[in-house]
């Protein structure tokens, strides 16, 4: 039991990397969907004028659902 619990330790402080659908490469950090859409801090900036319009949310340009820009 005690294995158990150490694997699964350790799987959930694993850090994973995510992929840019936009430019495909990989970065510790995504900006997320939970479609599964993920963009990059550098592409998001790039992309933001036809993402948002207020600057709090985005959507995402797979599914259409909103999605917090988090700097509130």
């Amino acid at each position: 039991m005690e294995e158990k619990a150490k694997t699964r330790k350790e799987k959930r402080r694993k850090k994973s990397s995510k992929q840019c659908h936009c430019c495909g490469q990989t970065f510790m950090f995504c900006w997320n969907c939970r479609c599964g859409f993920s963009m990059c801090q550098e592409c998001m900036s790039e992309n933001l004028w036809g993402m948002t319009c207020n600057g709090i949310t985005w959507e995402c340009p797979d599914c259409s659902d909103q999605n917090g820009y988090g700097n509130q």
